[in-house]
């Protein structure tokens, strides 16, 4: 099924640049925040701790972050796309109150059986945002706590971390997929980051 891919937040995609850059993709529940069965509402959301200071670093890098997020929740019928805009926009105040902003959030509304193009580990969600911030993913690095995000780095050719957080440390001890590094948070990703730079 190929469909459109969601752009929730959009700042800075479409700006002019003379050569390619690169992207921090990152998944959101369990590497953002902390993991909640099909988070439905804002008051849900609780960033790890670090976390803000995590997005500063790699902004700081000169960096565009963006969030790709598997929502299936919409796809599912628990809420639809006008709650998960404000679930977003109490993620990115938290994360404001704190001196941090991602540059964009991606969704994928759709259960796996639709079978789409978009939802992770599948590389659409990837592939626009490298079109919208004019970059080169397999110089790019993908964060985040299940095997479907470290896969989908994997598919791009990306630099790809697994946090321990959320389902990370489970994803790591199942041994279901092979990150070319762990780390203990979003924190850790940045400042393994800022060193592989």
């Amino acid at each position: 099924m190929k469909s459109k891919i969601t752009i929730e937040k959009q700042r800075r995609a479409g700006r002019p640049r003379s050569r390619q850059t690169r992207v921090i993709l990152i998944d959101r529940d369990g590497t953002i925040n902390v993991e909640r069965h099909y988070l439905s509402a804002p008051e849900q959301v609780e960033l790890f701790p670090k976390t803000a200071e995590g997005i500063k670093l790699l902004k700081s890098l000169g960096l565009d972050v963006v969030v790709l997020t598997n929502q299936s929740a919409i796809g599912r019928g628990l809420f639809d796309s006008e709650r998960l805009g404000e679930i977003h926009t109490h993620l990115e105040n938290l994360l404001t109150e704190q001196g941090a902003v991602v540059d964009a959030i991606y969704f994928c509304p759709h259960t796996p059986e639709d079978n789409c193009d978009c939802r992770k580990p599948s590389i659409a969600m990837a592939q626009q945002a490298a079109k919208d911030f004019n970059a080169d993913l397999s110089q790019s690095f993908m964060i985040g706590d299940n095997v479907c995000d470290i896969e989908l780095g994997k598919n791009i050719k990306a630099t790809t971390i697994l946090v321990r957080t959320g389902y990370g440390a489970r994803t790591e001890g199942e041994g279901k997929t092979s990150p070319d590094y762990v780390v203990e948070n979003l924190y850790e990703a940045a400042c393994l980051i800022q060193k592989l730079l």
